[in-house]
């Protein structure tokens, strides 16, 4: 996976991330997180944010792709 990423998400993308699915709960009426709230807000807020290798578009790999990867490799609590 490592060679397909040029760039990654910062650690400002993590607190947006956060802050989104803070948002997203409160739209739920929730005053808290579940990790489907993460999980649901997680493209919007990573997709611009990580950047594909030349290799990885050669392989029609894109950003959504690497972050399902991520996702599905990741155990929800």
């Amino acid at each position: 996976m490592e060679p397909l990423i040029a760039y990654g998400a910062s650690p400002r993308a993590t607190i947006n991330l956060a802050l989104a699915a803070k948002a997203l709960a409160f739209i739920k009426r929730r005053g808290y997180v579940l990790p489907e709230d993460v999980r649901s807000v997680c493209y919007d807020v990573l997709r611009h944010r990580i950047a594909v290798t030349f290799e990885a578009e050669a392989e029609e790999i894109d950003s959504e792709k690497i972050i399902s990867e991520i996702l599905n490799k990741i155990e929800t609590p």
